[in-house]
């Protein structure tokens, strides 16, 4: 198993994207609200796939909001993120959209952005109280994180680091089915990485768990941070090595091997397993 050079190579995902963790005072200008009831995120309606409300303030929708976080300035506009209740309705002229409808309707530099903003305000809403002690957190001073005033225990942006692996075999590659995925979709063996677990360990055990084969030359591609619920995605690379797929019936409810002519329904063009899917493709001569 290596870690070598990066097969694939993004762009920064938003190179004009500055962090900024204290609200600017006295915002004269228009800011973009990343707006969510639950999973779901606030969208305009008759405009560019993806358009997200550009107001100078929260207030003029008309909505309550629960709380709302700083997130800071893309191409020198301010970016705030807006927590909603459940029984909110959208304003005219506008829709709510599921997160895992929005990534295939949204551009990519958007959906990073839609990324990072659905998970500060998770992580602002599950961390309202010591989970230690039970006092109310405070907001610490220049970063991203919450102090508890009693006990002193810190709570930072929780990031799950999960692997994703294109397994090769020849001139074909294996594409799995979760039971959660829409109709005659497949994707790739994907799950989290466990305490004590190195990214290459959880390649090996993963496949082996959901569809009983063994895998060898695992190599490094790339990572996507993927807001379901917090993951950090580790994309590798293997070659098929030995065994007979036999999926786990739980996670995985059928998988194959598929080559060029016969693909079948595959992720969207945003996701890192789409990424891999290409990159095979690629190699094998297609264009994408």
């Amino acid at each position: 198993m290596n870690i070598m050079t990066p097969i694939y190579r993004e762009n920064p995902t938003c190179p004009e994207f500055i962090i900024g963790i204290e609200p600017p005072a006295n915002r004269t200008e228009k800011a973009l609200w990343f707006i969510f009831r639950g999973r779901e995120i606030l969208l305009k309606l008759n405009k560019n796939p993806g358009a997200i409300p550009k107001l100078l303030d929260f207030g003029e929708l008309g909505l309550l909001g629960i709380r709302e976080q700083y997130l800071g300035t893309l191409e020198g506009t301010h970016c705030y993120s807006v927590e909603l209740s459940e029984d909110v309705q959208a304003p005219e002229g506008m829709r709510f959209v599921d997160l895992r409808q929005a990534y295939s309707e949204i551009n990519e530099k958007c959906f990073a952005l839609v990324n990072k903003a659905v998970q500060i305000m998770e992580w602002d809403r599950t961390n309202q109280f010591c989970s230690r002690c039970g006092i109310k957190t405070l907001q610490m001073p220049g970063e991203r994180g919450k102090e508890c005033p009693d006990c002193g225990e810190l709570f930072y942006p929780r990031i799950s680091p999960a692997v994703i692996v294109l397994i090769r075999k020849g001139h074909e590659i294996l594409l799995a089915r979760s039971p959660n995925f829409p109709p005659s979709m497949y994707g790739l063996i994907a799950g989290f990485v466990e305490p004590g677990e190195s990214a290459e360990a959880a390649v090996v055990r993963e496949i082996r768990e959901e569809v009983g084969i063994k895998v060898k030359n695992i190599n490094y591609f790339g990572t996507q941070a993927w807001p379901f619920p917090n993951s950090l995605m580790i994309g590798f690379t293997a070659e098929y090595d030995s065994g007979e797929i036999q999926p786990d019936g739980f996670e995985i409810e059928d998988a194959r091997w598929f080559s060029v002519e016969n693909l079948p329904d595959l992720p969207g063009k945003i996701s890192i397993a789409r990424k891999l899917i290409d990159h095979f493709l690629k190699e094998e001569g297609i264009e994408v």
